[in-house]
């Protein structure tokens, strides 16, 4: 897969449009019916999407994601999408809908084919929707591809419902809609190992400030590094009843593992919420509480 970061005549694509933030069950039902439908006509499949969320744009605030940039391109292209086009929506927020269509969309790419989600706006003031591609398709020579809602129990599939259940430590709600565990990737830094002292040594990393954070507390998870994943208890917090005055840290402690990992990265992988954070009255309540965490995972 090629990512580009400025326009490039590519023509006869078959384009999936959107932000994609998570590539969640419904985002990959769109990215493979252009994929699946590339293929079938021995064509290329291009998601046209933005560097940044238009919203947070729009309104100047920091963009808060489920996966970042960089993680969410993987995701693409392990799907199987050819070409990504990464937008500056600053340079283009002042094209109406047809300028769009018209100097972006046709211009540079003539595309066969495009596919959206139900709701994808797009244009100054969004007035470019579903009916405006499909209203235009004969006009450019393009087929329109509408994906219908995906639910799971009655409820829509969208970045917004995942960014709660996150936020509320739903975390098994989440997972259902991404298709797979929510996760965050940093490098392993070292911490006070404390948790060495008290036969628990854990793998500390600082938690990415552009991804969703869920709610503190103790959380099933896994770990994976160098391609190996195993199981793992991780706390996010401040660790209150050792160290309450430290910034909010993610720390895993990993099972049957000990090797050193220091200035490595790692992915870990939420599984479920155990419990809330809690400051103990002793470290070997603590300990006690760990060993039964455990339990859960």
């Amino acid at each position: 897969m090629e990512i580009f970061t400025q326009l490039k005549n590519i023509p006869n694509l078959i384009l999936a449009l959107g932000f994609f933030d998570g590539v969640h069950c419904a985002h990959q039902k769109v990215l493979s019916g252009a994929i699946d439908y590339a293929k079938k006509h021995n064509l290329k499949s291009a998601v046209i999407t933005m560097k940044e969320q238009p919203l947070c744009c729009l309104k100047h605030i920091k963009p808060v994601y489920i996966s970042s940039r960089k993680e969410s391109y993987k995701l693409m292209a392990d799907l199987g999408i050819d070409y990504i086009f990464e937008l500056d929506f600053d340079e283009i927020k002042g094209l109406n809908a047809q300028e769009y269509l018209e100097n972006i969309l046709i211009k540079y790419f003539s595309p066969k084919a495009i596919f959206t989600g139900f709701n994808h706006h797009f244009g100054l003031n969004r007035q470019g929707n579903t009916d405006f591609l499909k209203e235009n398709q004969n006009k450019y020579n393009y087929k329109y591809f509408l994906i219908e809602p995906q639910k799971i129990n009655n409820t829509i599939i969208s970045s917004s419902a995942i960014r709660n259940y996150i936020k509320n430590g739903e975390i098994e709600k989440a997972n259902k809609m991404l298709g797979r565990n929510f996760s965050v990737i940093s490098t392993v830094i070292e911490g006070n190992k404390i948790g060495r002292t008290i036969g628990f040594p854990t793998a500390n990393i600082i938690y990415p400030p552009d991804i969703i954070p869920p709610p503190k507390g103790v959380y099933s998870t896994e770990i994976k590094t160098e391609d190996k994943i195993f199981k793992s208890i991780s706390n996010f917090g401040t660790k209150p009843t050792i160290s309450p005055n430290e910034p909010i840290t993610l720390e895993s402690h990993i099972l049957n593992f000990d090797k050193d990992i220091y200035g490595k990265n790692i992915e870990i992988r939420f599984i479920k919420k155990i419990r809330d954070e809690i400051k103990f009255d002793s470290v070997e309540t603590l300990k006690q509480q760990i060993q039964s965490d455990i339990l859960h995972i």
